[in-house]
């Protein structure tokens, strides 16, 4: 018996440290005036509060068999630049909607904790589009009054050459002036393509446009199959160094326009984070009191469960870790009623052992023994559900509240089975008094049994 009653002892020790770390006030979120814990929640958009943005993609140009290859790059380079420049835990995802016979490509970017549309727009930055083009036929000679009041459109035709293509921007300085320049080396098809563009138009000059607006306009003197480039522009080296970094980091594949914003207030963020921790703890005391008013000594032991599953939980969302949002704390208290049903089956089955005649240890464990395959049926159906849901979801809502469902069933069913157990065995009596029989049945005395 007593080597039971450590083993209780040890599990109860082992769930407060775990508890504790839990808890951890200060580690609440990393940007907290208090000294940040090691492993903060990660609180999502609608509990941190923050900015939503949504970015337009102009795909008019663009084959229609690429364009889910190239919004994808799209969403790949601004993560990569918000990431860089060191927001937390962004969102980045394609969505595709529009009228009846049109299509509209957007992008969805969440930055948590960012309230200040400015800032949040800052934060991605004004990412450039890299554009190589060439000279219409006739645009040098255009008179000053012609070229006064030609756009870039009248000057220059597109030769497909964008920044879609590049592999990797790098700092260079000139052997010769010692200028700073750019080292642009594109990725097989770009240096396919720069080589045509090259080898069709030796002798003519190809402006490379950034953002619309050219920054240099050499002339091709030949053909260039190493598929590499240089942006030699009137650089000054901290210019150089930033257009590297943007290009490295930003570089878009399509052209994009901020449609609309939306920001979710610090306050209303905060306010959203304690109704969500106002209803879990409701909804884990309405439990714990009908566990206890109901099973009785179970009930109170099943509560304890329930509070080292809460505990467990809280832990893994943080070593994992899981970012939380309102759809996911949803999930979590879902999964505290289904760590009950588990407690329910086996109080259940313990009833009927003891109705049957068997000693409280005898019964708790045959009780455990039968209701077992109904739990892993149960629980494993739920948690191919959740595999499903997360693996289908289009949203990052419904990805999050899968897992978060998925993690607590499989910690309930760890729960139920090790903890509860663990705990009865500790605690039940070895005599067979009345008090222990009612202590230990549900709702009303069990009769013993006449076999």
């Amino acid at each position: 018996m007593w080597k039971q009653r450590i083993s209780a002892l040890l599990l109860l020790v082992i769930a407060f440290g775990i508890g504790y770390f839990a808890y951890d006030k200060a580690g609440t979120n990393a940007s907290d005036s208090v000294t940040p814990s090691r492993f903060p929640y990660r609180l999502g958009l609608d509990l941190s509060g923050g900015t939503h943005l949504v970015f337009r993609a102009d795909t008019a140009s663009l084959p229609e068999s690429e364009v889910s290859e190239a919004m994808q790059s799209l969403a790949q380079a601004v993560e990569r630049r918000v990431n860089v420049l060191g927001v937390s835990e962004p969102l980045v995802q394609v969505e595709e909607g529009g009228t009846v016979g049109t299509t509209e490509h957007r992008l969805i970017v969440e930055l948590p904790g960012i309230t200040d549309v400015k800032q949040a727009v800052d934060a991605i930055g004004k990412t450039p589009t890299l554009d190589f083009r060439l000279m219409k036929p006739g645009s040098e000679n255009l008179t000053p009054e012609e070229q006064e009041k030609a756009t870039f459109d009248d000057v220059f035709v597109t030769t497909g050459l964008t920044g879609r293509y590049l592999k990797r921007a790098t700092l260079q300085f000139n052997p010769t002036t010692y200028a700073p320049e750019v080292g642009l080396q594109w990725n097989d098809e770009g240096a396919k393509l720069f080589a045509q563009i090259t080898r069709d138009n030796v002798g003519k000059p190809l402006a490379i446009f950034l953002d619309g607006a050219p920054i240099s306009i050499p002339r091709i003197q030949t053909e260039i199959t190493s598929g590499e480039a240089v942006i030699n522009g009137t650089f000054k080296v901290e210019e150089a160094k930033a257009l590297v970094r943007d290009l490295n980091y930003g570089a878009l594949p399509v052209p994009v326009s901020l449609a609309s914003t939306q920001t979710v207030g610090a306050t209303l963020g905060q306010g959203a984070l304690n109704a969500s921790v106002h209803a879990g703890l409701i909804a884990f005391i309405a439990v714990a009191i009908f566990l206890i008013i109901w099973y009785r000594v179970p009930g109170l032991v099943a509560t304890i469960a329930l509070a080292i599953y809460v505990a467990l939980n809280l832990a893994l969302f943080k070593l994992v870790p899981v970012t939380l949002t309102a759809a996911g704390i949803a999930g979590f208290v879902l999964t505290l009623g289904m760590a009950v049903d588990a407690n329910i089956l086996i109080f259940e089955r313990m009833k009927e052992e003891i109705a049957r005649g068997k000693k409280l240890p005898e019964a708790i464990k045959e009780g455990f023994h039968r209701a077992w395959l109904s739990i892993r049926d149960s629980n494993l159906s739920s948690i191919i559900t959740a595999i499903i849901l997360y693996y289908f979801a289009s949203t990052p809502i419904v990805k999050g509240f899968a897992l978060v469902f998925g993690l607590g069933v499989v910690v309930s069913m760890f729960t139920a089975i090790t903890a509860s157990r663990t705990l009865l065995i500790a605690v039940a009596p070895r005599g067979e008094r009345a008090l222990s029989r009612f202590l230990f049945g549900s709702g009303f005395i069990p009769k013993k049994s006449s076999r």
